[in-house]
């Protein structure tokens, strides 16, 4: 600790919302033996840690953009605009330029940095010599407890972008040996992340009290980390560890046995402490249905009504009628992220059918049609799954749901919204869709309506519990609960979600191939444009078979009225190759460690 350096870098006012009274140095540097024995300066550079959370949504470069248009969830109008989009289209990435990072934010710094503060926080409160002010023993424990699950979580970020990153548990000192330095494995970083969350999970609770580690919290404090987050870190993180692309040979210690166990034990604690699908039904004039109510309402941290959420973007709203909205939305900018065809044709019928069980040719024009299902060509868009309405603007959609006979959503060749492939119109849909999760219908100039996306919920939960019990039991074996909950199989996990979506349970009897195709393609529907699908692709090393390119519906309206559906295939990507698993790590940080390590730091393919 003596060597460790003493001197912030940075001005305080960066890590405290209030300087007042702090007698803070004229160069406006603070030394941390003053923070730590202050009551608030010590509370505010804890809040400075929990302040690396992601702000998800249309944030992607600069370009307004949300992840969906960078994977085969959707294709963006943006295209052909020199930018990021148009770049990752183009396969421009490179080591120096990656078009997901460059100015937005660059997790590997962003996150790091976050992980640096966690760690001079962590150190310093357990000095005794540092931390001279007599906390409340309570709050104490829960601001420790927060910030290990705060590190924990911007460690899953990094690796769930980068594979193993170096484990750096304290801060460096100033005689810091860089040539120790070294990438641990995924499964080491995996080890840490589980290891700091449970370590939060066995601070004493103190439910009932404002202060400490707390399943519950009040609407006035939101953005803070509770137990269930803590749980959702350990579920995703176990899932991520074994999965394909860390676990092809079944080498790593997450097995899928050790996995279910994670993800169950997750689950189950936040039933246990009241966590439930939404499932309110909404006035039809506000919402088509509980799922897309959901996603246009803001959560409320103490529950009294949204038991789903488990933490909420805090602040960005979504803003799609802006950034991915229709043309006939006044104020609108851009028609952003169209969803694919190849998304559309995985909402099931309103029977729990598959309309479409795959394609005869390799450019997704000739789709295999269900004939077992109640699916028309002529009328694609009819008895779908309720979570397509609340998802996707189509051709035919009532634009204003107070307005039955208002604006209607034209898509097709000539339409109020139709299809453009003109490289310079951005207001007009590539795919024939539009965006419609998170939009509120009210959205527009002077009043932003739309949701903001949630980072962790428990329907993710149940996801995540059912993929690694399908492959540890199969889809109908019962896996018993270690903290008294009910038990539950894979096809049980999955059926909540199906019910609350208002679609037909699956079935008993599924061979576990069979129950892997329902399964992703549930989680695919259910968590669409939340940031899941850009990840889940790779991880499950499908990569080469779903990211080249997308198709979308070119619509022509006939004299008579009725309209002909033809498929089109947009611009090859190429961005579906093996070094596609993983970012790029700039080419300055695998330099410096180089010359430091000996070691080569960057990622296969780059």
């Amino acid at each position: 600790m003596k060597n460790l350096i003493n001197i912030l870098v940075v001005t305080f006012t960066l890590c405290c919302s209030s300087c007042a009274d702090l007698d803070i140095a004229s160069d406006g540097r603070v030394s941390l033996n003053d923070i730590f024995n202050r009551y608030e300066r010590t509370s505010a550079y804890y809040s400075n840690c929990l302040g690396y959370m992601p702000q998800v949504g249309f944030t992607y470069e600069n370009t307004n953009t949300p992840l969906a248009s960078f994977c085969d969830e959707a294709h963006d109008a943006n295209d052909n605009q020199d930018g990021p989009v148009s770049k990752w289209y183009k396969g421009y990435t490179t080591p120096e330029y990656n078009p997901l990072t460059a100015s937005y934010m660059d997790p590997w710094s962003h996150y790091f940095e976050g992980i640096r503060r966690c760690n001079t926080f962590l150190l310093c409160i357990n000095d005794p010599e540092m931390a001279t002010y007599t906390f409340n023993e309570v709050e104490k424990n829960g601001w420790i407890a927060e910030v290990r699950v705060a590190r924990a979580f911007y460690y899953l970020q990094l690796i769930k972008r980068y594979g193993g990153v170096p484990l750096i548990e304290t801060p460096y000192e100033t005689n810091h040996d860089f040539s120790t330095d070294k990438r641990a494995s995924f499964e080491e970083c995996a080890d840490f992340i589980i290891s700091e969350c449970d370590k939060a999970l066995a601070t004493v609770e103190s439910e009932g009290q404002s202060i400490g580690f707390r399943w519950q919290i009040n609407d006035n404090e939101r953005g803070k980390l509770t137990r269930a987050f803590a749980c959702a870190v350990k579920s995703q993180t176990a899932l991520y560890a074994a999965s394909p692309l860390w676990n092809e040979n079944g080498s790593s210690k997450y097995t899928w046995e050790k996995t279910t166990e994670i993800t169950k034990e997750a689950l189950d604690l936040c039933l246990q402490h009241g966590f439930e699908l939404y499932s309110q039904a909404p006035d039809p004039a506000i919402a088509q249905n509980a799922y897309a109510y959901y996603f246009i309402t803001r959560s409320d941290p103490s529950r009294s009504w949204d038991r789903e959420t488990i933490y909420e973007t805090t602040s960005w709203r979504s803003n799609v009628w802006k950034f991915a909205g229709t043309p006939i939305t006044n104020g609108m900018e851009k028609a952003g992220a169209g969803p694919s065809q190849e998304l559309v044709d995985s909402y099931e019928m309103i029977d729990g059918t598959q309309p479409i069980l795959g394609y005869s040719d390799a450019e997704h024009l000739r789709p295999i049609l269900n004939t077992a299902s109640s699916y028309d060509p002529k009328n694609p868009y009819a008895n779908r799954d309720p979570r397509f309405y609340a998802s996707v603007y189509y051709n035919g959609t009532i634009r204003y749901l107070d307005q039955p006979n208002g604006d209607v959503v034209e898509t097709y060749v000539g339409g109020n919204c139709g299809i453009s492939d003109k490289v310079t119109d951005i207001r007009y849909t590539r795919t024939g869709y539009y965006m419609r999760k998170f939009n509120n219908f009210k959205s527009g100039i002077g009043q932003d309506a739309d949701g903001l996306m949630r980072i962790f919920r428990l329907a993710e939960l149940y996801l995540n519990f059912a993929e690694a019990a399908y492959q540890a039991v199969g889809p109908d074996g019962q896996v018993v609960s270690k903290v008294g909950a009910e038990a539950l199989s894979a096809r049980d996990a999955v059926n909540k979600i199906r019910v609350r979506a208002g679609i037909p349970a699956l079935s008993s009897g599924m061979s576990k191939d069979s129950f892997e195709k329902r399964y992703r393609n549930e989680r695919r529907v259910e968590l669409a444009f939340e940031e899941h699908r850009f990840f889940d692709v790779r991880r499950w090393k499908i990569l080469n078979e779903t990211d080249d390119f997308v198709t979308g519906m070119k619509i022509v309206k006939e004299e008579d009225g009725t309209f002909t559906y033809n498929r089109i295939k947009l611009a090859s990507r190429g961005t579906n190759a093996d070094k596609y698993l993983l970012y790029p790590i700039k080419q300055t940080e695998v330099a410096k460690m180089l010359k430091h390590t000996g070691a080569n730091w960057q990622n296969p393919g780059w």
